[in-house]
């Protein structure tokens, strides 16, 4: 369906699809040559906890379910936890990126801490 910079996606069927996030390093719109061995699986654990964590504020597009109920076994067993079952979705098409700004209680731990 779709090859991104760091992240694959596949057609499932008309109401789900497959995120596989790779170990491919992008920064400022490159991807570079190398990439960093189990990456994906580090980015898909993260973003995981912060979806469950706040599921209860907002729905998200995790399916929770088992890879095996859609791939063989042994492409399973290539993208285990690295790979996530999700709901086709509208996005909403908003993109903030923030580089250089520490504000409020943040910046003001960060002067008494480091």
């Amino acid at each position: 369906m779709q090859k991104g910079k760091v992240r694959d996606i596949y057609d499932i069927d008309n109401e789900r699809m497959l995120i596989v996030t790779t170990d491919r390093l992008s920064a400022f719109d490159v991807v570079f040559d190398e990439p960093i061995s189990q990456k994906g699986i580090v980015l898909t654990s993260i973003a995981n906890f912060w979806f469950d964590k706040t599921e209860h504020i907002i729905p998200n597009h995790l399916t929770h379910e088992n890879l095996d109920s859609v791939l063989p076994a042994n492409e399973a067993k290539l993208v285990k936890g690295r790979a996530v079952i999700v709901k086709k979705l509208k996005p909403l098409a908003i993109e903030a990126i923030v580089r250089g700004y520490l504000i409020g209680s943040g910046w003001k731990d960060y002067q008494k801490t480091g």
